[in-house]
């Protein structure tokens, strides 16, 4: 082996020394050398034995990971040299470990090199020296090199001890090598594996654990001659590391029935392990008080009373966290971090931000800080808290440190609706990476109106010639999401097969289905559904229940859901449920509902707001209301949700009394637009203009006369209670004038027989650049049936097809036979009745039919009604208007046999109901 003079050795370790510290320190480091410091001096006074036993008490005691303790380990080693110390094994041993420790972190690489440098120059190095260089290269991260030095160390030198397993079962841990751990195992259990080498059988329960064979590990713990503190902590700590909390809690409780206390490192870890699971609040608790009893929750370290700020901060009891961090009397950088996480996990974000103002007095905080509470503004969209944050950001230059720091601020703009600042920052920001770019493709591709802008981001993205990610797909593809943008996701497709990612898992297949189902291309989605039911889970298939359901394809839907819930091992969730549902009223298939809410029943999802909410609705879409009420009654919680499905539910079910009584009873929650609307319309069908009025009222007190839905149902109900002038008025008043609120108006003043002036409000609306719709000409042809209006009545029917593309519906249809039939003209009407496709004309003959009626056709009327009768036997509507044709003539006996008819049959006139009290 080639040797060094002393003085080549100190010139080449000095070199070493230089490269583990910044510019900044090498001038205090030179003076530092030139002007030789008391302690050097010291120890060149010493005798040669008490000078090696000085130097190693000095590198064992200094401090590493810091610049200018790498520059008083050079002092010690210069005066090693002048002295002549550094032949003592000792001594030199001392250094390279010393050199080791001071290198971690970003001069690791520089520590491992000085370190190996002084092994090198060894004539003949013992076990002691090659298990210190073996462990400088662990330190730094270097694990290959350190198996082959560990290699030659046992060509060469023959023989091994325990401290190298150690060391080497270390490297193995850190780096998830369990091929390498088993070798090994092996190698020690051939050599050093006695009941004396206590620190090999831990290493070996931490290998196999931290290597993800947690049974390796518990087989090695359970065959252990002896145990201390340091075998139960690795295995409880080991059995967090693989996810089994309930193992380590069960590992603590023998412990702490077995001679060995626990100690921080056992109770931080168990606390950690109670953090993951609901079911050990309980023992989490009693650690707590194991915690106290032994006097750990307030200690130097306090590791233990961070452990519990987070245990409690988990389980949503914030107040608790406070509690152990005020009596933390010594809070650390992790203290507050831990404070502030749990405020913002459980939503208190603004407290958080007090605890941030509280924690600057103390300790400053770190990047780790800032974005956990920047991305709980984010969550809460504070934007000005936010905006502060940045400001901080930006005077201590910490956007430079790390991109994780840029990317929560780009977050926060996009949640914010900001997205102009959010790429203004990511334009300036001195840092990115492809968090960054996916922030920034997320972020636009949920902002609606720059879908496109997300689109051009990702081709960026490509054409800087970075690799995009899982993550990158899964942000651009929710871009396309109308027809428009199918081509394009078609495009994403192809590359998602190219670069593999439609292979990788799920989640992009299912990101891809919805795309298909949004940009109304289900055959596609179908397609890639059925390619992946081995792999298939329930957001799959909620995506294509709710991606069918969206298309209006509700049989698809249940014929999915059958094959799901009986043909794969997929247990359906709470969307599952919902979307079901509301297949089932879509369909009117009440006895399919039922079923549905048998299995809800048996499968436990009945405590689910939400899906007893969808309950309520289907129930009051099939008409029954005393399920409706019987499903509300068993609820043990509602919410606001559920007293609006019961408003509105009744409301549609032309209940309205019900619904008021509803409002009434609604004390503990304060009604909100849903439920205001909802009780207008019940007002508007029972005429109540006193309660409307009431409502009214209520609505300008709670600052909602705004809202667009609310002032189109305001106008409603005051035109169908006779009150056109404060309809008008209300509607003028509207911020915002919604088309339902045109419609309404022109219906209004049609049924007051002003037919034209909802002509002229009819033009008014065009001219205001509101779009007419199907609904807007139902309105206005009936104006003109009501006004007699018959001329005007056809022009506009022309011109809804010809000017504004508008197809007429039957409902346009009947607005014609009624106006004809109301102006006597009987026989136009029935040729045009009998001109349109025979699949529309069930409702428009009854319209006919009704025409005749009034105006004693009895003829037609006969003919009609013998015709709809065969088409529709069970109507018992048609039956009454026949009967009442029979009545206009007098000819009773008609009546009679009708009315005979309709009683053998089985069938009931519809009851009539008076508005007044």
């Amino acid at each position: 082996m080639r040797r060094h003079t002393p003085g080549l050795l100190a010139a080449n370790l000095l070199r070493a020394s230089s490269l583990l510290r910044p510019p900044s320190v090498l001038a205090a480091r030179a003076a530092l050398l030139h002007h030789a410091p008391d302690d050097a001096h010291r120890l060149l006074d010493e005798t040669p034995r008490g000078r090696a036993a000085a130097i190693v008490r000095a590198l064992t005691s200094a401090p590493s990971s810091s610049s200018g303790d790498t520059a008083c380990i050079a002092c010690l080693h210069c005066a090693a040299l002048k002295s002549g110390a550094v032949l003592d094994p000792p001594v030199r041993t001392s250094l390279l470990a010393a050199y080791a420790r001071a290198g971690r972190g970003a001069g690791a690489g520089a520590g491992a090199g000085a370190a190996l440098a002084l092994f090198r120059e060894a004539v003949a190095p013992d076990v002691i020296l090659w298990n210190a260089a073996v462990g400088a290269l662990t330190t730094s991260c270097r694990y290959d090199d350190a198996a082959a030095l560990f290699r030659r160390m046992a060509r060469e030198l023959g023989e091994f001890d325990s401290t190298t397993v150690v060391v080497m079962l270390s490297g193995a841990s850190r780096a998830g090598n369990l091929r390498r751990g088993m070798e090994l195992h092996g190698m020690a259990a051939k050599s050093c594996l006695g009941a004396h080498c206590l620190g090999a059988w831990n290493a070996l329960v931490d290998m196999y654990a931290k290597c993800g064979e947690f049974r390796s590990a518990e087989v090695v713990f359970h065959s252990m001659p002896c145990r201390d503190t340091t075998s139960w902590n690795s295995v409880i700590s080991g059995s967090i590391f693989n996810g089994l909390a309930e193992v380590s809690a069960c590992y603590f409780r023998e412990m702490s029935c077995s001679i060995f206390q626990p100690d921080e490192v056992s109770l931080s870890s168990v606390l950690s392990a109670c953090s993951r699971l609901d079911d050990l609040f309980s023992f989490g608790e009693s650690v707590h008080s194991c915690a106290v009893k032994l006097g750990y929750e307030d200690t130097a370290s306090c590791s233990v009373a961070n452990s519990l700020v987070t245990f409690y901060s988990e389980f949503g009891m914030p107040e608790a966290a406070k509690k152990v961090f005020a009596s933390n009397l010594n809070r650390n950088l992790v203290s507050w971090n831990a404070m502030i996480k749990g405020l913002v996990q459980n939503e208190r974000v603004t407290e958080a931000l007090a605890v941030l103002r509280q924690m600057r007095l103390e300790n400053q905080p770190d990047v780790a800080t800032l974005v956990t509470i920047v991305s709980g503004c984010a969550d809460q969209g504070l934007l000005s808290e936010g905006e502060t944050l940045h400001g901080y950001v930006i005077r201590k230059g910490l956007l430079r440190e790390e991109p994780s720091m840029g990317n929560s601020l780009l977050d926060l703009y996009l949640k914010c609706d900001e997205p102009s600042n959010a790429g203004l920052l990511f334009m300036t920001m001195p840092r990115r990476d492809l968090i960054s770019w996916n922030t920034m493709i997320s972020g636009y591709s949920r902002y609606g109106p720059l879908r496109e802008e997300a689109q051009l981001m990702f081709k960026g993205l490509l054409s800087e010639g970075s690799s995009c990610s899982l993550a990158t797909m899964l942000a651009v593809i929710p871009s396309c999401s109308i027809p428009e943008e199918l081509s394009f996701g078609k495009a994403l497709h192809s590359f998602s097969l190219k670069c593999g990612f439609t292979s990788s898992g799920v989640s992009a297949v299912n990101a891809l289905i919805h795309m298909y189902m949004s940009c109304g291309d289900p055959l596609a989605a179908f397609s890639l559904i059925e390619r992946i039911i081995p792999v298939s889970d329930i957001i799959s298939w909620n995506t294509v229940i709710v991606g069918c359901l969206q298309n209006e394809l509700h049989k698809d839907a249940l014929e999915i859901f059958r094959f799901m819930y009986c043909s794969l091992a997929i247990n359906p969730d709470s969307i599952t449920i919902v979307s079901v549902l509301s297949a089932c009223g879509d369909l009117n298939l009440l006895a399919l509902g039922k079923s549905i809410h048998c299995m809800i029943l048996k499968h436990l999802f009945a405590s689910n707001l939400r899906v007893k909410n969808s309950l309520l609705t289907m129930y009051f879409r099939f008409g029954d209301t005393r399920s409706a009420e019987l499903v509300f009654y068993s609820m043990g919680d509602t919410n606001l949700c559920s007293w609006n499905c019961m408003i509105s539910g009744f409301a549609q079910n032309n209940k309205g009394w019900r619904a008021l009584q509803f409002y009434q009873k609604m004390e503990d929650f304060e009604p909100n637009e849903i439920s205001v609307v909802g009780i207008i319309c019940a007002c508007t069908q029972l005429g109540g203009y006193r309660q409307g009025k009431s409502i009214h009222g209520h609505v300008f007190r709670s600052v909602l006369h705004n809202n667009v839905f609310i002032s189109a149902s305001l106008v409603d109900m005051y035109c169908k209670c006779g009150r056109l002038d404060i309809a008008v008025r209300v509607f003028e008043a509207s911020a915002e004038k919604s088309i339902a609120g045109w419609n309404s108006l022109i219906s209004a003043f049609g049924f007051h027989g002003h037919g034209m002036k909802s002509i002229d409000l009819f033009w008014k609306m065009h001219d205001s650049g509101m779009k007419a719709t199907k609904s807007t000409f139902i309105a206005l042809l009936s104006a003109c049936s009501h006004s007699g209006l018959v001329d005007e009545g056809w022009k506009y029917y022309c011109l809804m097809s010809e000017k504004f593309g508008i197809t007429p519906a039957p409902e346009h249809h009947v607005c014609i036979v009624d106006m004809l039939g109301r102006a006597g003209r009987l026989q136009e009407a029935h040729k045009f009745v009998e001109s349109l496709p025979s699949q529309q004309t069930h409702g428009i003959w009854g319209a006919l039919l009704n025409a005749c009626s009034s105006r004693s056709e009895l003829k037609m009327g006969e003919s009609i009604a013998k015709h709809l009768l065969h088409l529709e036997p069970g109507n018992s509507g048609y039956y009454v208007t026949a009967a009442n044709l029979y009545a206009y003539k007098d000819m009773w006996s008609g009546v009679a046999q009708v009315r005979s008819v309709l009683q053998d049959k089985g069938l009931v006139k519809p009851h009539g109901r008076s508005t007044v009290g």
